[in-house]
């Protein structure tokens, strides 16, 4: 199962990996693979939309669109061998195209936000498409977590590719994406990404893939013990735009240097956390610039299942789920409810082309824009 020939080929290994999956309680995983992958088939703008599956030899399953280079479910055994789909996601190309959460998305061209919409960059200033606070949220009215992605798989990699034309929500110059998913054999998703631009630009990527270690729709994750590796976060205001000054997370909520269930203070009188109704915020991880290292571990002590992001860049933004209601249903018809899911993405910090003291995000001709994050999952008995 190493090698993919065309449509027909993929969807007979996806099929493969069905049949395996259908012996769990995951109602999305059970039903057809065939009838899933044509929930997958559309146009959109033109251009073809599908699901692709990639397994290891140890049974782990990844699905992934090309629209929004989406992470769509991600398949692990629990401390009793158990399989259960850890991400949010939705059954069907007709959702995602109505999501409003980035349900495990491809975020550019700048993650997170930038303040009031607007940025310098040369001595000229670049208004950018605002959201209803009159910021810029995740690139835009139309991300890249909208558009669609050129798609070639090749056994366990999918390659990803995107061309961003000048002025796209606002942002300057032609910007050429590549971003590659590969699954290994020890249950680690890597995404490699590559860009460059014909113009002087502005770049931060990530992804924002939504977790549940005991499986989509299934409880909350108060309970789960979390670990990062980080001695400060970036501060915000209200609107959660970073103030320019980097908190000390010593002696506060924010801090999991060891591990600490996410729910044990979420609820402290702290302004930090009033001003995201929860955990909403970038840490700055303590390492070496560029170097791929530990950024956090996530443990699920009932299911047993433990998560590990290992990155090169030089944060990591944490959000809890505290604007999920239940009004929305995942692939599995399972309520995503408050809190129920935990989004962790690796990027470089929230505003940086508005605070210089913040590591650059510029990306000029000539260079290219590199990050690895890695996805690792295992188990604790």
């Amino acid at each position: 199962m190493k090698h993919f020939l065309g449509l027909i080929t993929i969807a007979a290994v996806a099929l493969t990996a069905c049949n395996q999956a259908s012996k769990t309680d995951d109602g999305f995983l059970a039903v057809d693979t065939l009838a899933q992958q044509k929930n997958f088939q559309a146009e959109i703008d033109g251009k073809k939309t599908d699901l692709f599956t990639l397994k290891n030899d140890s049974g782990m399953v990844v699905k992934i669109t090309n629209y929004g280079a989406r992470i769509v479910s991600v398949l692990v055994k629990d401390k009793n061998g158990k399989y259960d789909d850890v991400n949010l996601g939705y059954a069907s190309i007709a959702e995602y195209q109505k999501d409003g959460m980035f349900l495990g998305a491809a975020i550019g061209r700048y993650g997170n936000r930038i303040g009031k919409a607007t940025f310098k960059l040369d001595g000229k200033e670049y208004k950018l498409a605002a959201n209803d606070h009159g910021n810029t949220l995740h690139g835009g009215v139309k991300g890249f977590d909208k558009v669609v992605w050129d798609a070639v798989q090749n056994g366990d990699t999918l390659n990803l590719s995107y061309t961003s034309p000048d002025m796209e929500e606002g942002f300057p110059g032609t910007l050429n994406v590549k971003l590659q998913y590969i699954l290994t054999n020890n249950n680690e998703i890597v995404m490699n990404y590559e860009a460059v631009t014909d113009k002087n630009t502005v770049v931060n990527l990530t992804n924002h893939a939504y977790y549940n270690l005991s499986g989509e729709g299934n409880g909350d994750i108060l309970g789960n013990l979390l670990q990062v590796n980080a001695a400060q976060t970036t501060e915000v205001d209200t609107l959660l735009i970073p103030t320019g000054k980097l908190a000390d997370v010593a002696g506060t909520p924010f801090d999991f240097n060891t591990p600490t269930a996410i729910g044990a203070r979420i609820g402290e009188d702290n302004q930090q956390l009033k001003c995201g109704g929860g955990y909403d915020h970038n840490w700055v991880l303590t390492k070496k610039e560029g170097e791929l290292s530990l950024a956090l571990r996530l443990t699920d002590t009932i299911s047993g299942r433990c998560l590990e992001i290992f990155t090169t860049e030089p944060a990591i933004q944490i959000y809890v789920g505290n604007f999920m209601n239940g009004t929305v249903k995942g692939k599995t018809g399972k309520p995503l409810n408050y809190r129920s899911a935990i989004a962790m993405e690796p990027q470089h910090f929230p505003d940086s082309p508005n605070k210089p003291n913040f590591p650059s995000t510029v990306l000029k001709p000539g260079q290219t824009y590199k990050q690895t994050s890695i996805v690792k999952f295992s188990v604790v008995k």
